[in-house]
């Protein structure tokens, strides 16, 4: 028998839908509200599982506003969930606002683990993982970008990052930019019917990316500095 909390944050899948755990169905169908931070994305999930909960969006522009009435709720004995759009909740999203709060009143909460982008990509990359550090999203500002991909440019592990198909090939040029030959990897459409991984020189992948308009979140991972191996070949796969 599980113990019983107050809240719960739930990982959900990061792209194939039949990647949540059964634990975190009978657990969303059983709180009494559950927090999303795309709603539309959530009922998606839900349908799936033939789900019936109360969900309300919490996300980034209304956490501050939001927050004091979940708070109260939970006070009155209510029970409830966040959900991420993709992912582990509190992984570049709202979701730490909450923790601190609940931590802050005392609330018990427990996390229901489940896939992540981070670790996925680390895995598919090929480079070593025994240590890693996860950056989040890329900056948008070139500088910025620039600064930060030289930062992890130092590290001894391998470094992660989250960047949108939009940006991917800016992202590229100033890994070229600052890092030269260093070995990254593409991943995109993780866990989908057409995942995607590309492995080699920012400079190589930028020629492999073409003109192509790519599509779907991507995750960028880079090979530490000084642990360079075998060579991977530039990889392309396609998984159902």
């Amino acid at each position: 028998m599980m113990r019983k909390y107050q809240f719960y944050f739930i990982g959900t899948p990061i792209g194939n839908l039949g990647d949540l755990s059964s634990r975190a169905v009978d657990l969303i169908g059983s709180v009494d509200l559950l927090l999303a931070e795309d709603t539309r994305k959530t009922m998606t999930l839900l349908k799936k599982n033939q789900l019936g909960v109360t969900v309300r969006s919490y996300h980034d522009h209304n956490k501050e506003k939001v927050t004091p009435s979940i708070i109260k709720k939970l006070k009155e004995g209510a029970t409830a969930a966040l959900v991420s759009d993709a992912g582990m909740p509190g992984i570049s999203d709202p979701g730490y606002h909450l923790v601190r709060k609940l931590i802050e009143e005392d609330i018990e909460y427990t996390v229901i683990p489940g896939p992540s982008a981070v670790t996925t990509a680390l895995l598919l990359s090929g480079f070593p993982p025994d240590r890693f550090s996860f950056y989040g999203y890329l900056p948008r500002k070139k500088g910025a970008r620039e600064k930060i991909i030289k930062e992890a440019g130092e590290n001894q592990g391998t470094s992660i990052f989250f960047e949108s198909p939009y940006r991917i090939i800016k992202a590229l040029q100033a890994v070229a930019s600052q890092l030269g030959e260093r070995e990254v990897a593409v991943a995109r459409e993780m866990t989908k019917l057409h995942e995607e991984v590309l492995r080699g020189s920012a400079s190589d992948i930028i020629s492999l990316i073409g003109d192509r308009k790519l599509k779907g979140e991507i995750t960028l991972v880079l090979r530490g500095r000084g642990r360079s191996g075998r060579t991977a070949k530039t990889d392309s796969v396609d998984r159902e």
